[in-house]
């Protein structure tokens, strides 16, 4: 059974707190996951808009994907 890309992305950002694309790119590709910069877009977007992460644009090219440690506070 195959792990879930997005569970994959999610877990090597959540190890460094925050990353590149470029260099997330070429982790996954490193460990054998032939990821396009068009699929880690998908992930990405699937993961911002359940809250789990940040994508900020840190040049023309480069994006910072950062963890959402935000948690949420119940009133009581």
């Amino acid at each position: 059974m195959k792990i879930p890309l997005k569970n994959v992305v999610y877990e090597k950002i959540s190890q460094k707190t925050q990353i590149t694309d470029l260099d997330l790119i070429k982790e996954l590709n490193k460990e054998g996951w032939n990821i396009s910069m068009i699929n880690l877009n998908k992930v990405l977007l699937n993961l911002e808009i359940l809250g789990l992460i940040f994508v900020r644009w840190i040049g023309k090219d480069s994006r910072r994907i950062e963890v959402n440690n935000t948690k949420s506070e119940k009133n009581e």
